[in-house]
Formats: C-alpha cells, sequence, structure tokens
C-alpha cells in the first residue's frame, strides 16, 4: 500500500500548521509544514538584498539555497537554511510577505515541489500549504480546506506574535493577512482555492480543541468511507 497523505490547505492565520502538527501526532504522521520552504527563500532572499518580487533575480538565488527539514526529539519541524536553525526567523510578518512574493515565482515553486512529494512517497504524511491538494499532492486521499474569517486569523496571528515578543499591531497583521490573502488568491501559479475534492472546514466560530476535533472527525469520516 502507498502511504496515506493528508493535505490540509487554507489562507495565512488559518491555524493549518498548528492543527495539522497536532493530528500528525496523533496519527502518528510525518508532519510536513510546507509554508517554512518557501518562508525559508524568503528569508534568504532578504538577506541578500534581493527583491521578493524581481523573479530573475531570485531565481538566480536558488543554485545557492539548501534547505533541510529535521524533526527534534520531540517530533517538532525543524527549518534548517544552509546549516542554520532558522525556524524562529522566518516566523516574522516581514518573512510571511516575502514568503507570499518568492511562492509566485515558478521557478521557486519548481525548486520546493520534489521535495514536499518525496516526503510524501516514503511517509505517511499531513502536509499543509496553500496548493497542497491541488498542485503538490492532487492525488493525497484526504484534502482538507481550512479556513476563518479575516478579522479572526488576524486576532489569533497578533497572539502568536505577541507570545513570541514580536512587537506589531492587531491592525498591521489584519492588513498583512488581508493583503496576503490578495496575492495568494489572485497569484498565476497554483493560486489559493481549494481542491475540488476538499472538504471545507470554517474555524471562525470554533477555538483550538474544537478545530481539532473537526478536523479529526473529517479524517474518521474518509477513513470510515474507504480511502
Amino acid at each position: 500500500m502507498r502511504p496515506i497523505a493528508i493535505a490540509i490547505d487554507g489562507p495565512s492565520g488559518a491555524g493549518k500548521s498548528t492543527l495539522a502538527r497536532m493530528t500528525a501526532k496523533k496519527l502518528g504522521f510525518i508532519y510536513v509544514d510546507t509554508g517554512a520552504l518557501y518562508r525559508s527563500v524568503g528569508l534568504y532572499t532578504l538577506r541578500r538584498g534581493v527583491d521578493t518580487k524581481d523573479r530573475e533575480g531570485v531565481a538566480a538565488l536558488l543554485p545557492d539555497i539548501d534547505i533541510e527539514m529535521r524533526y527534534d526529539d520531540r517530533g517538532v519541524q525543524r527549518m534548517i537554511l544552509n546549516g542554520e536553525d532558522v525556524s524562529d526567523l522566518i516566523r516574522t510578518p516581514e518573512v510571511s510577505m516575502a514568503a507570499s512574493d518568492v511562492s509566485a515565482i515558478p521557478a521557486v515553486r519548481a525548486f520546493l515541489l520534489d521535495t514536499q512529494r518525496n516526503m510524501a512517497r516514503k511517509y505517511n504524511v499531513i502536509m499543509d500549504g496553500r496548493d497542497i491538494g491541488t498542485v503538490v499532492l492532487p492525488d493525497a486521499q484526504i484534502k482538507i480546506f481550512l479556513t476563518a474569517s479575516p478579522a479572526e486569523r488576524a486576532r489569533r496571528r497578533f497572539r502568536e506574535l505577541r507570545e513570541k515578543g514580536v512587537e506589531t499591531s492587531f491592525e498591521e497583521v489584519l492588513r498583512d493577512i488581508e493583503l496576503r490573502d490578495r496575492n495568494d488568491s489572485s497569484r498565476d501559479i497554483a493560486p489559493l482555492r481549494p481542491a475540488p475534492d476538499a472538504v471545507m472546514c470554517d474555524t471562525t466560530e470554533h477555538d483550538l480543541e474544537a478545530s481539532f476535533g473537526l478536523i479529526c472527525e473529517i479524517i474518521r469520516e474518509r477513513t470510515a468511507n474507504g480511502l
């Protein structure tokens, strides 16, 4: 039997990473945070002083980028960029916007595609991102599109950033969320949209535990009906 793949897509701040990580732990699957790959490319681009919208400039940097996904003893994914652990550095609003920019560049998507697919060929995975069910793993056995209102997503992200000591305002976070939604949904390459066979899951009115329950129920229903 081929490994089982669960694709969780959705907009920025929907809670994909947290819920995917929780679900992977419960099922004993490998969790793959694909957004962290694009964030790592975005961080490298910013560090090199290249405009993150400059397709040729960013593409020229790719041969110098080495990205590894490692897992610590708790099973938490760590991102290693050219030998440096950048797991925390890639979570700032500036890097979020850089990730949105570079993710619209075909050369970047091609550069990272094999890394993502190879994980699904080897392991049972839960993979989250914006085009997992539509482009990266179109044959995933279970596809979920996770969303929430922009204001609710901004509240969650603002709370998360403050807990990490990042100084920002709710208004700034909301603007970034809305801008990234527009960028991700309107880009020419792999725009953010639900796969035709994805299960829609709106968590606006649900806290983390209730949202986790919804995800688990969707997976139980799909597996009960046969993969």
